[in-house]
C-alpha cells in the first residue's frame, strides 16, 4: 500500500540525512509534491541537481522564522518535522541557537500546521532526550513536550512523535569519521571506548516514521527497539574490516556527552506497548498507567549490545550499501 500517493509532503530539515533518505521513500510512493525545506541552499542546489524531479520543490527557511514556515506550509497535507540542531558539543557552547531551533522551531512548525489544517504531523525526535544531561537533549525533550502539549490542545492537526537511536553514516557521526581516520592512515580518535550508543541504520529510522505516520494517533510516541554497540567494539570491527593497524587515541568524553543513551523512561515504560520491533508510548494525559508496563532500558543494557562480532557483521552490510 501507498502511503504517500497524491499527497504533498513537507519535510523540514529536508537536505540532512534522514531527509534525503525519506525523500526517496516518498517519491517511490508516488507522492504528488515533496516540499524540501532548509536553510542550506547548498544542499538544496545538489538535491536539485542529482533528482531532478518535478516534484520536489525547494523552499530555503529557516523553522524559527514563522513567515518562511507558513511560506512552506501552504497546500501541504502531511508534515514530517526533522529540523533540528543536533550535535551536543555544538549545543553546549550555543545554547540559545538550540532553544530557538529545536523548541520554538518545534512550535513555529506544529502552530503553522494547525493554522494550515494539516492532517498529520510527525515530529522526530532523539535518545538525548531521554533524561537529558546537555543543551541538545534538553532541547530535544522540551520539543517533545510542546508537541504533546499541542495535541493536547487541539483535535484539528494529529501530532505524533519519534525518537531514534544514533544514525548509522550520518553527517557528523563517528562512523564516517573512524572511516576517513583509517582510509587516511591517522589515529583513530575515540572519546571512550566503554562508552555505549544505540545502533539504528537510515532504513530503520525510515519505516518507523512510516509506521507512526500510518498507525499513530494523535499523542503518541513511537521508538524503535534498537541494539546498541560499545565504541571500543565498533572501533575494533572497522579495523578487522579494512585490515587496519591505525593507532587508537583516547580523548575523553566532550562536553555534555555520556557514557550511555535512553530510549525509553521508567516512567513512560508504565505506558507503553510493543508490537513487533516498534514501541508505543501513550504520552497523552488520559492514559491509564500500566504497572506491568515495558522494562526501560539503556544502551548499555547487556542484552542489546552487539559485541565485535555482530558489529562487524552489520559493519560489513554498511559497506556494501555505502561503499
Amino acid at each position: 500500500m501507498s502511503l504517500f500517493k497524491y499527497n504533498k509532503i513537507l519535510i523540514t530539515g529536508g537536505t540532512g540525512t534522514f531527509g534525503n533518505a525519506f525523500l526517496i521513500r516518498t517519491l517511490q510512493e508516488e507522492a504528488e509534491k515533496i516540499i524540501v525545506f532548509s536553510r542550506d541552499e547548498k544542499k538544496q542546489f545538489d538535491m536539485f541537481h542529482e533528482y531532478g524531479d518535478k516534484r520536489i520543490q525547494y523552499v530555503i527557511g529557516d523553522v524559527r522564522d514563522p513567515a518562511s514556515v507558513d511560506r512552506a506550509m501552504a497546500g501541504v497535507d502531511y508534515v514530517f518535522h526533522a529540523a533540528a540542531l543536533k550535535h551536543v558539543p555544538s549545543c553546549e557552547y550555543n545554547v540559545m541557537e538550540a532553544v530557538k531551533t529545536n523548541i520554538i522551531g518545534t512550535a513555529n512548525v506544529i502552530d503553522s500546521a494547525i493554522r494550515f489544517s494539516i492532517k498529520k504531523v510527525v515530529v522526530l525526535s532523539t535518545d538525548k532526550a531521554v533524561y537529558p544531561c546537555n543543551a541538545m537533549g534538553a532541547s530535544k525533550m522540551l520539543a517533545e513536550k510542546v508537541a504533546v502539549e499541542k495535541a493536547r490542545e487541539q483535535s484539528g492537526t494529529e501530532i505524533v512523535l519519534t525518537r531514534f537511536g544514533n544514525l548509522v553514516m550520518s553527517r557528523g557521526s563517528v562512523i564516517p569519521l573512524f572511516v576517513d581516520q583509517i582510509k587516511s592512515g591517522k589515529d583513530i580518535t575515540v572519546t571512550d571506548p566503554d562508552m555505549t550508543r544505540f545502533f539504528m541504520v537510515v532504513s530503520d529510522a525510515i519505516e518507523l516514521v512510516c509506521y507512526a505516520f500510518q498507525y499513530g494517533k494523535s499523542g503518541e510516541l513511537f521508538i524503535y527497539d534498537a541494539c546498541s554497540y560499545r565504541l571500543g567494539d565498533l572501533v575494533d570491527a572497522l579495523k578487522r574490516h579494512f585490515t587496519a593497524e591505525n593507532t587508537v587515541v583516547c580523548r575523553g568524553a566532550r562536553h555534555g556527552e555520556r557514557m550511555s543513551e535512553y530510549l525509553l523512561t521508567e516512567e513512560e515504560s508504565h505506558y507503553a506497548q510493543k508490537n513487533g520491533e516498534i514501541i508505543k508510548v501513550d504520552m497523552s494525559f488520559n492514559a491509564l498507567r500500566k504497572p506491568d508496563g515495558i522494562p526501560h532500558f539503556s544502551s548499555s543494557s547487556p542484552e542489546r549490545m552487539l559485541g565485535i562480532d555482530n558489529t562487524y557483521k552489520i559493519i560489513k552490510e554498511i559497506d556494501k550499501l555505502y561503499g
